[in-house]
């Protein structure tokens, strides 16, 4: 016997940023598949720039450390009922997360960047329709709770929206406009090398890297009614990961 969770979001009004592929592209699908009005966002100028299926979803473009580019977006919304903050990225523009310049530009695209965007938000989250109030999830990373040398920018940034996410679920409880995170550890998505695999897969007692639908799952739920009473918090997808 096989249990399997679905999801009703008829008339929900719901934003993915970073929807055009991995995870995002994978929870932008379960919302629009569960009849959710959704719009994604991508760097580039058009959804038919990409390759994946974005059938029955709006595209927005946005430069997500463009201050402008973030601001236009927000203003586009009168009412918001979810808010998914997925964007983000490491390494960007290719610099040394470890030197200075690199840890700063990190830190704009993955904290400065999705907080701009959910403040800009206020407004239009607040006018929501939800039965449960609006929604807001940001997505963290592993990295935020173990180091990872390589990409200290990143988990710091990431650390920082669980810290920013805890504290906006205070201050908008009044307002009944939840905010939590979800950690995903290692994922299956375009990012994620054979060698990568390889070096990680004994550390996972699941033995396997998660799917981006089962992380996609998690965001739902924590988007839905039945979860309007869970905020400021941070949910782990890891497989068990025991180091």
């Amino acid at each position: 016997m096989t249990a399997h969770v679905t999801f009703n979001f008829a008339g929900t009004s719901v934003l993915v940023t970073g929807g055009t592929s991995g995870i995002g592209h994978a929870t932008a699908t379960l919302f629009r598949d569960a009849g959710a009005d959704v719009t994604v966002t991508g760097t580039k100028s058009a959804a038919a720039d990409y390759d994946t299926d974005l059938s029955g979803m709006t595209y927005r473009q946005l430069q997500i450390t463009d201050a402008e580019s973030v601001n236009a977006l927000a203003a586009h919304f009168d009412r918001l009922d979810v808010l998914i903050n997925n964007a983000g990225a490491n390494f960007p523009g290719g610099l040394d997360e470890s030197q200075p310049d690199g840890f700063d530009a990190s830190v704009a695209v993955n904290l400065t960047a999705p907080y701009r965007l959910t403040v800009g938000l206020y407004k239009a989250l607040k006018a929501s329709t939800a039965a449960g109030g609006a929604s807001v999830v940001n997505l963290a990373s592993m990295s935020a709770l173990r180091a990872v040398p390589l990409v200290p920018g990143y988990g710091a940034a990431k650390a920082g929206i669980i810290g920013a996410s805890k504290a906006l679920a205070i201050e908008l409880a009044k307002r009944q406009i939840t905010v939590n995170c979800v950690a995903p550890g290692l994922i299956e998505t375009d990012l994620i090398s054979a060698e990568i695999l390889a070096h990680a897969m004994p550390m996972i007692p699941a033995q396997r890297a998660g799917k981006p639908e089962e992380v996609a799952a998690l965001v739902a739920f924590l988007a839905s009614d039945e979860a309007a009473f869970i905020s400021g918090v941070c949910i782990e997808v890891d497989g068990a990961r025991c180091v």
